[in-house]
């Protein structure tokens, strides 16, 4: 299954795009697409492991399997001062 990626903040600059579509199999969980997005996109493979998930608007943890069609955010960390 295909899904879409929306990137906020740094996660957008560094892939130069709003969003991100990556290919994965049916029933992939949270950490499968961590990996994906990782190896498509190497300007994101250390952002992907740190940023936060959210799937249908709600946070995510690693092991939540992604339905198909839905709407998945990555939130970068961030810092303030």
């Amino acid at each position: 299954m295909k899904v879409q990626v929306k990137l906020f903040a740094v996660a957008k600059q560094l892939a130069g795009s709003e969003t991100v579509e990556v290919e994965l199999p049916t029933g992939a969980t949270l950490a499968q697409l961590r990996a994906a997005l990782a190896a498509q996109s190497p300007t994101l493979a250390h952002l992907a492991s740190h940023a936060m998930f959210a799937i249908n608007a709600e946070y995510a943890e690693n092991s939540i399997t992604i339905p198909p069609a839905a709407e998945i955010a990555c939130i970068p960390p961030v810092s303030g001062g």
